[in-house]
């Protein structure tokens, strides 16, 4: 049941990492597009300007949630490295709940108010030619820690799951040392 709850977790984290790499791949275009404009033709569009903050905004904060599923996050390997699989395990639990868990709270709560204050005043952008609907991006900051919290619940089932012995635990890869 656990490795079952575990495996559509990690597809839902994939989703979310798959995601990223769709905006990054856009947020390229744009970035190419702008600046040949810019400098080939002399004309700068503010839209497109905005967009690629907004685009590079939610790749990092979508990615969030794929990087903890790839143990990809940073973290002070000090001691950590020399643990056994089953300390890793329950560092990796407490970590979760202790840290992460009521941080990702804090940031829903504080920044839904953020949200809704922004739609209500139908806040757009300062820039003549700027991009409208300023609440759209402001969206991302809540949804991606809600998609945090829902990579965190399988995150620490992977680590239940090690801890109980019903999983292998995952071999650090070369390239990431």
């Amino acid at each position: 049941m656990l490795l079952r709850l575990e495996q559509f977790f990690d597809r839902f984290s994939d989703l979310m990492g798959w995601i990223a790499g769709i905006l990054n791949l856009v947020m390229l275009l744009n970035v190419f597009y702008d600046a040949i404009m810019r400098y080939f033709f002399s004309s700068g569009s503010i839209a497109l300007q905005e967009m690629e903050w907004h685009l590079f905004a939610m790749v990092f904060l979508f990615g969030i949630a794929y990087a903890l599923k790839e143990d990809g996050h940073v973290r002070v390997d000090v001691f950590y490295d020399r643990f056994s699989p089953r300390w890793k395990a329950m560092v990796n639990i407490g970590g979760t709940f202790l840290l992460l868990l009521p941080l990702s709270v804090l940031v829903i709560e504080g920044s839904v108010w953020y949200v809704q204050e922004a739609y209500n005043s139908g806040e757009v952008s300062g820039d003549p030619g700027g991009l409208p609907y300023r609440w759209l991006i402001k969206l991302v900051i809540p949804a991606s820690f809600v998609f945090l919290v829902v990579s965190a619940t399988g995150f620490v089932i992977r680590n239940i799951n090690i801890l109980l012995g019903l999983a292998e635990p995952p071999e650090r890869r070369p390239e990431l040392l």
